[in-house]
């Protein structure tokens, strides 16, 4: 029984990708456009929106091609939709363009 609890405790959660807590933002470098992929976690990284019943997500990236550093807000209703975006110095992306332009750079590396 002791051993269990110490090979659950070294194992770590069982938990599967669909009941992840983690909400993903791709956005690219306005000045290199690099792509960039966050995961913001929703019970620790997100601020409570006094202003309405949502949340609210600030961020400042810097990406691993010309680490120029550029900030966005979101803004979230109570079910995690974004209802409002702002973004200075990138832009938001879809996570299909994110894959596209990951899989062009790793093409491109020798």
């Amino acid at each position: 029984m002791v051993f269990n609890n110490i090979w659950r405790f070294f194992r770590g959660s069982e938990k599967s990708a669909a009941d992840d807590a983690g909400l993903y933002i791709y956005v690219k470098c306005g000045k290199c456009g690099a792509p960039v992929r966050i995961r913001a976690d929703k019970e620790h990284d997100l601020q409570q929106d006094y202003d309405g019943d949502g949340f609210i997500y600030r961020k400042e990236v810097m990406d691993s091609r010309c680490y120029k550093l550029f900030h966005f807000t979101l803004t979230f209703d109570g079910a995690y939709n974004i209802i409002e975006r702002e973004i200075e110095g990138g832009e938001f992306i879809t996570e299909e363009e994110y894959q596209a332009l990951t899989t062009t750079s790793e093409e491109a590396s020798p």
